[in-house]
């Protein structure tokens, strides 16, 4: 009995150290930078950490800061349909990408978020509020094209085939905005263009009519100078 009861407090000690050294293993093996995990988890959520560089959105739709709003948009299109999750089955590095993206174009679509974001004041809170804006707030309306995105979204969630293929024919949809969106900038470089020659044009013609006013007031001025010289 004496030998049972000196057994039984080593027996827990050995327990409880056991327990302890497991605890500290399992506490070692957890990653020693919490903000990368947050990252990749919180991407596509409301506890995404981009907001807080400089460039970041700009690289991830790779466009330029200086890049238009026409060329953000066509930036989006070109991305989200190349890492959308309905293409990318069972990748979760699309779906990271896809959520990426979409943030970004939350931000860089929208004038007064992107505004913010240059100077270097867009909050987290910002981030979260994009595209939920108070039901009295007649100042900042939804941007339509991210509300229009959202509103597809649930639908291809919603509107799926039992054999797992959406039945809204995604590749047409994107390929039809995409090819919207490139018309557009085609038709306004090719205005452009047109504006530039019909400037030039213009100019030269002002050349020649201010080259034809200077002969001709040259010819009188000559002209004059004849005249008095032969009555004197």
């Amino acid at each position: 009995m004496d030998k049972n009861n000196k057994e039984v407090p080593h027996t827990g000690k050995q327990i409880f150290k056991t327990y302890c050294t497991l605890l500290q293993r399992r506490t070692e093996r957890q990653p020693r930078c919490p903000g990368a995990l947050t990252r990749n988890r919180t991407h596509s959520s409301t506890g995404s950490v981009l907001h807080a560089s400089k460039t970041a959105y700009y690289d991830i739709l790779r466009i330029s800061p200086n890049a238009t709003q026409a060329q953000i948009k066509t930036a989006y299109y070109r991305q989200s349909f190349q890492y959308h999750p309905d293409r990318n089955a069972g990748s979760d590095e699309a779906v990271r990408r896809f959520s990426e993206v979409s943030e970004a174009y939350t931000v860089l679509g929208n004038v007064s978020l992107r505004r913010k974001y240059d100077r270097g004041s867009l909050s987290l809170a910002d981030v979260q509020k994009a595209g939920k804006p108070s039901r009295r707030d007649t100042t900042h309306p939804p941007n339509p094209d991210l509300q229009h995105w959202k509103q597809q979204q649930q639908q291809w969630k919603r509107f799926r085939s039992s054999g797992g293929k959406p039945m809204f024919d995604f590749d047409t949809f994107y390929r039809a905005h995409y090819g919207e969106q490139l018309e557009r900038e085609q038709n306004l470089r090719r205005w452009r263009e047109w504006r530039k020659q019909a400037q030039q044009e213009d100019f030269r013609k002002w050349k020649l009519e201010k080259g034809t006013e200077m002969a001709v007031g040259a010819l009188l001025t000559l002209g004059v100078v004849l005249l008095f010289s032969l009555k004197s």
